[in-house]
């Protein structure tokens, strides 16, 4: 899928208000809206191959990224490994990312119901009745896909083996 590679990490990493703006006219563009969302905290090739298989769903990929305390909340005290800024950053950089948003809340509720996407995805350990905004995704026409993970990744298993070596 052909992205726009001009754009800027500083233009890929938008505010909630800034990303509806942008979602509008995707939308009045005819743009297909694809939205994800995790805390992406120690990035491996799991994370990129669903990254990448998601942008495949769409025109646009939008990912909400849980910021440091959210992630702190789900996680545990010890996480995350990398803050946010990195995570933004790391996630901004890969050219088939259109969008990057953060968010505090315990669920990207709010940004999915403020975006509308036309695909919601989310990991294979999810299952269409524990999705967070399918219910609303489907109601607004919209589709939810739930892909596969890359077996043997996982951010807790590296966090798991640093912690042995030590």
């Amino acid at each position: 899928m052909a992205k726009d590679s001009k754009q800027t990490l500083g233009q890929k990493i938008v505010s909630k208000d800034t990303l509806i703006d942008k979602a509008r006219i995707w939308k009045a563009e005819g743009k297909k809206i694809v939205f994800t969302n995790g805390c992406f905290d120690i990035i491996h090739p799991g994370h990129i191959t669903y990254l990448g298989e998601a942008a495949d769903l769409g025109d646009i990929l939008v990912v909400g990224l849980n910021t440091d305390n959210s992630v702190c909340k789900l996680k545990g005290e010890n996480r995350p490994i990398n803050n946010e800024f990195s995570r933004t950053q790391l996630i901004a950089s890969m050219f088939f990312v259109d969008a990057v948003v953060l968010f505090s809340e315990d669920t990207p509720i709010n940004l999915i119901n403020a975006v509308q996407p036309d695909v919601l995805v989310k990991g294979g350990d999810y299952n269409l009745d524990n999705i967070v905004g399918a219910k609303e995704t489907i109601a607004n026409g919209g589709e939810v896909k739930v892909l596969n993970f890359l077996p043997g990744y996982s951010s807790t298993s590296i966090i798991e083996k640093i912690k042995g070596s030590q």
